[in-house]
């Protein structure tokens, strides 16, 4: 398989997309096609033995619209990002470089989602680009891993623990007078206030050195004329130093009043806290990508293969398609394969949710990460490296976790415009005070408190951190997101469509019913699957593994004739034995006595009646049917519940369809109804805004599951996580559909509580800071209490947007 990304070019409206997803689409060979209308891309999987990419560049442009190659799609990872107005910045000056199609930062994720057109630029031009705005770009993440690099929530604890070894005895010296603590003499501020003022700027200059990161990057930001939340703690605090210097230069010409006016220890403190507030941010960001570590460390590191004869150890890297890989009771699947040799059982709830351990023989797919829970089998390796369905998986969630939700602009747009709004409210606010009569530390005062008060970091973390730990509580579940859209549009579905076969249904006829005449029923089956013994029609193939389940004894065949469309006539023990429709009973004039009320009765069940005669003389009615999935009512029942309509589409005939759905409880049939016309079935019920999702197996239901506001593919969980739908259940069952929409009205809910704390806290706080609340007679904010609230407020979001791991679906 291929993965191919092509920019296409004239397309004016999402229904060109659409025609784009069609015609590509139906293409041999082509297994997805997904066209994004927005960034004009179009993502393309196909078996190049079967399809090549001139042939598919060809039938787009035999479709009016225009094909340019070369596009390419990384996910880097961007260092020295300290808040959400930093991530703007980098996409801004990543999306101003021509040849950037598209261009996405997560804060949360501190990764660089990047689509470009590699004729025009390459990506070490992007990262020159990025560099130059005051960031770096990881290009080789091994390579920078090999490198053992101090985790960055290490450094901070490093920062936090020097900066408060100063802190605390400034603390001490600055204020501890103010609480009946007695200083030594040559520091005490009545009796030497300029020992007093020397000591706490010796103590200030040790946390400043710690925190020269935001002075660097704060400063250049604000010249580049982009400021970010450092800036806003560089102003604040080198105010508050610079007034130090001033103070200590009263109090040399004799103005020893200034030694009460000192604000070291503001500047020091607000470092200290601000540098506590990110190490606890960055730990509860490292806890929000858990999911993701915990599917990367499911694989295990080695193998044991025998290649040219001979059995070996080699790293999971070293495993080729087409080695044979060995794996003992207890031991770890390492890649995907198909079984040669032995049988056992293997658990496979870690990829699939499914708890109970799958029975695999010769000939069953397994799965790397996959645990061999009894016997020992030998397995042909088809699948490895980045091909494996646990790679799959983890890049899935990982691009989701690297995606934005719609909702997510909102607080883009206003961090965008935030940090330089709070400066000038400082400013006015300070210069305000200062005119009314107020002397000028209290202008500082206030002028410290609003910038330091006002960091957007909550804002920037509220919808990331929560799809994040979304999407990962999904992937636990079973439940794949393919991104922030698809997470935020779940919710508000009104209707959702299901495929029939293989989707409410078990995709496997089975033998329900058997009414005799004068035989038993294991003696009607023997005839009947003898007869049907090497057929490959679907119904002989039902009959004979329900022969096979029972342990019954087939018996020898002596002569073997097929009636076209009708049934079969052979011979055994000198008996002719005929089994077939009810139009071949007819045919040959058998009587079908009591038993055609018996048929008819079947028949409206949604049921398959297969008469069997003995020498024209009929002894019986085998009945078949797709049988309905375990849990298909109780999942329709539950749907109901949360207020949604469903409906049920499939090419089968009405009565069976009615059957059906009569039995699940279904409220709208769309019966014959053929593969290229569900795609307008599900438009005809998205008329007037409507949201509707399309749940089927994800192949042979691309164009509907495209079509439909989200596609929900419901599959084994090997090759589901390619294909076209947005949601992919990695176990047919339907109840994981319940999971889905229930977690992305949990993880939304999540994100409009952080934005509205967010929110709040600097609407409620810019104010306060402000000196409101002193215009009538209440206290002043201090900066280093403004601090610690701002430390707090990110802190809160991360730590409500991690409540998202304790989410339990309630069905």
């Amino acid at each position: 398989m291929k993965d191919e990304k092509l920019r296409i070019t004239g397309m004016t409206c999402s229904a060109c997309a659409n025609r784009v997803e069609r015609v590509v689409g139906k293409l041999e060979g082509v297994s997805n096609a997904n066209v994004n209308f927005a960034n004009e891309t179009l993502s393309v999987k196909y078996d190049s033995d079967k399809v090549n990419g001139s042939e598919i560049e060809k039938a787009i442009e035999k479709a009016g619209y225009g094909v340019q190659k070369n596009l390419k799609s990384y996910s880097l990872k961007v260092e020295g990002m300290t808040c959400s107005a930093c991530a703007n910045r980098v996409e801004r000056v990543t999306k101003k470089a021509d040849g950037v199609i598209n261009s996405s930062v997560n804060f949360a994720t501190e990764k660089l989602n990047i689509t470009f057109d590699e004729d025009k630029i390459n990506i070490n031009k992007i990262k020159e680009v990025v560099q130059k705005s005051g960031y770096n770009l990881v290009i080789d993440e091994k390579k920078d891993i090999s490198e053992k690099k101090i985790p960055e929530y290490k450094k901070l604890w490093y920062r936090f623990v020097l900066s408060i070894i100063f802190t605390v005895p400034l603390l001490i010296i600055s204020m501890g007078h103010m609480v009946g603590m007695h200083l030594p003499n040559f520091i005490d501020p009545m009796m030497n206030p300029m020992n007093f003022a020397i000591a706490q700027l010796l103590l200030t200059i040790p946390v400043i050195i710690f925190g020269y990161r935001f002075y660097i990057v704060g400063f250049r930001n604000l010249f580049k004329l982009s400021p970010n939340m450092d800036s806003l703690i560089a102003i604040g605090t080198s105010a508050a130093i610079i007034y130090g210097f001033f103070a200590i230069y009263k109090i040399s010409i004799g103005n020893t009043d200034y030694a009460m006016h000192l604000y070291f220890e503001s500047a020091a403190v607000i470092l200290t806290l601000i540098t506590l507030g990110k190490y606890l941010e960055a730990v509860s960001k490292g806890k929000t990508s858990e999911a993701i570590k915990k599917l990367m460390g499911l694989a295990p590191k080695t193998a044991n293969i025998i290649r040219n004869d001979n059995e070996m150890v080699v790293p999971i890297e070293e495993v080729m398609v087409g080695d044979i890989v060995i794996v003992k009771p207890g031991e770890k699947l390492p890649v995907d394969g198909e079984v040669v040799e032995g049988n056992t059982s293997i658990d496979e709830s870690m990829l699939t949710g499914e708890s109970l351990p799958v029975e695999k023989e010769i000939g069953s797919k397994v799965v790397g990460a996959s645990i061999n829970k009894s016997g020992f089998i030998k397995y042909k390796a088809t699948k490895v490296g980045d091909d494996t369905a646990l790679a799959q998986i983890i890049k899935l969630v990982e691009d989701a976790q690297g995606t934005k939700a719609p909702i997510a602009k909102l607080a883009d747009v206003i961090s965008a415009y935030f940090v330089p709004t709070v400066i000038t409210l400082a400013i006015v606010a300070a210069l305000g005070w200062y005119i009314s009569g107020e002397s000028t530390v209290f202008a500082l005062t206030i002028f410290i408190s609003v910038l330091v008060i006002a960091c957007p970091c909550a804002l920037g973390l509220a919808t990331p951190t929560a799809i994040m730990v979304g999407t990962g509580k999904g992937a636990e579940n079973g439940v794949l997101i393919k991104g922030g859209e698809a997470l935020e549009t779940a919710y508000k579905i009104q209707t959702i469509v299901f495929d029939k076969t293989g989707t409410i249904t078990e995709g496997k006829p089975k033998v329900t019913d058997i009414i005799t005449k004068n035989l038993s029923d294991d003696e009607i089956l023997i005839l009947a699957a003898s007869a049907e013994r090497g057929s490959e029609h679907p119904l002989g193939e039902a009959i004979v593994r329900a022969a096979k389940e029972k342990n019954l004894e087939f018996k020898n065949i002596e002569e073997f004739n097929a009636i076209a469309g009708h049934g079969i006539e052979v011979k055994i023990e000198d008996k002719v034995i005929i089994l077939g429709n009810k139009k071949l009973m007819i045919d040959r004039n058998i009587d079908l006595d009591n038993f055609e009320e018996k048929s008819n009765k079947l028949a409206e069940d949604g049921k398959t009646p297969m008469f069997l005669s003995i020498n024209n003389s009929l002894e019986g009615i085998v009945a078949v049917a797709d049988t309905v999935k375990e849990n298909s009512k109780k999942a329709i029942d539950a749907i109901h519940k949360m207020g949604i309509s469903v409906a049920m589409i499939t090419g089968d005939n009405e009565r069976t369809s009615k059957a059906i759905a009569k039995e699940v409880g279904i409220d709208i049939v769309l019966a014959e109804v053929l593969p290229e016309d569900k795609a307008n079935e599900v438009k005809k019920l998205q008329e007037g805004n409507k949201k509707v999702a399309m749940v089927g197996d994800g192949i042979n239901d691309a164009p509907a599951l495209v079509q439909a506001d989200i596609g929900i593919a419901i599959g084994s969980g090997t090759d589901v996580a390619m294909e076209s739908a947005d949601i992919v259940l990695m176990k047919s069952d339907l109840l994981d559909v319940i999971k889905a929409i229930q977690l992305s009205k949990a993880t939304i809910n999540n994100i409009k509580e952080n934005l509205f704390w967010a929110f709040a806290y600097n609407v409620l706080g810019i104010p306060v800071a402000m000196g409101i609340l002193h215009i009538f007679g209440g206290p002043l904010l201090n900066p280093m209490i403004a601090a610690g609230a701002m430390s707090l407020s990110s802190v809160s979001v991360l730590l409500n947007a991690l409540r998202l791991r304790n989410f339990k679906a309630n069905i």
